[in-house]
C-alpha cells in the first residue's frame, strides 16, 4: 500500500490540553509523599505512563506502594479530567477533515482506559474514531512500539502508511519505533530532531495535504538511514 491509509493520534497534549492536568495531578500525590515536584522531573512525568511516573515518584520519595501510588495518580487525573478536558487548537479542525475525506483516524494513548473514556465521552464525543486504544490494550505502552503496531494492525494497515501525530519524546519514539511516520507538536516537552519526524508548532498548521507529505517524505528519511 502507497500514501496515507491512517493517521493515528496520541490524546493528552495532543488532542486535547490535559498534559498541565496530569502534572497538577502528579504535583499533588507528590507533595503527599514529601516532594516537591519541578522541572527536573518532567522528563519522567510527561508523557510518561501512569506506572512510570508512579515508579519515579517511590525513588524519588522512598515510598514502599508503587501501586498505590499509581491508584492515587489515576484518581488525581480522573478527577481533574472529569471537570473538563479543552481541545488543542486546530485539533477540531483537523479532525474534521479527514472524516470529510474518510480517512480512518484512530486514538494512541499512554493513559489508563478510564481516563481515555472519560475523554471520549467528554470533550472528543463528537469525534468518530475508527477505534481508540490506551495503556490497558497492550501488555507494553508507550516508549514502546506495541500501541503503534496495535492499532495499525486492527485498521489493516501497515504502519509505514500512518502519520502518527504526538507531542512528547515517549510517544515520538514509540511511533518511531512502529515505523509511522511522526508529526511531533510539542506542548510540555521538547522533542529531539529524527528521521521521520516533521514538526509543526500548532494543528493549526496541519493539513491532510501535509499529512499526506509526511507519510512519503518520513518513509523516504528512514529509507536513506537504512540504506
Amino acid at each position: 500500500m502507497s500514501g496515507l491509509a491512517a493517521v493515528l493520534f496520541d490524546m493528552d497534549g495532543t488532542l486535547v490540553d490535559t498534559e498541565v492536568l496530569w502534572w497538577e495531578a502528579v504535583e499533588e500525590i507528590a507533595a503527599g509523599l514529601g516532594h516537591r515536584l519541578t522541572e527536573t522531573d518532567a522528563p519522567e512525568v510527561v508523557g510518561r505512563a501512569v506506572e512510570d511516573t508512579a515508579a519515579h515518584l517511590v525513588r524519588t520519595t522512598g515510598a514502599s506502594d508503587p501501586d498505590g501510588v499509581a491508584t492515587a495518580l489515576t484518581t488525581a487525573f480522573q478527577k481533574r479530567v472529569d471537570e473538563g478536558a479543552p481541545m488543542r487548537p486546530g485539533a477540531d479542525r483537523l479532525l474534521a477533515e479527514l472524516d470529510r475525506a474518510g480517512l480512518p483516524f484512530a486514538l494512541v494513548s499512554a493513559s489508563p482506559r478510564s481516563v481515555v473514556d472519560s475523554v471520549v465521552g467528554g470533550a472528543l464525543a463528537h469525534v468518530p474514531f475508527a477505534l481508540t486504544l490506551s495503556a490497558d490494550d497492550t501488555v507494553r505502552t508507550k516508549p514502546h512500539p506495541d500501541p503503534y503496531r496495535a492499532a495499525a494492525e486492527r485498521l489493516g494497515v501497515p504502519t509505514e502508511a500512518c502519520v502518527a501525530v504526538e507531542d512528547s519524546p515517549d510517544g515520538a519514539a514509540s511511533a518511531d519505533a512502529a515505523g509511522c511516520a511522526v508529526l511531533v507538536v510539542p506542548s510540555l516537552l521538547p522533542v529531539p530532531q529524527g528521521p521521520g519526524r516533521v514538526f509543526a508548532e500548532s494543528l493549526e498548521d496541519v493539513t491532510l495535504d501535509s499529512l499526506r507529505r509526511h507519510v512519503h517524505d518520513g518513509a523516504a528519511a528512514r529509507s536513506a538511514v537504512q540504506g
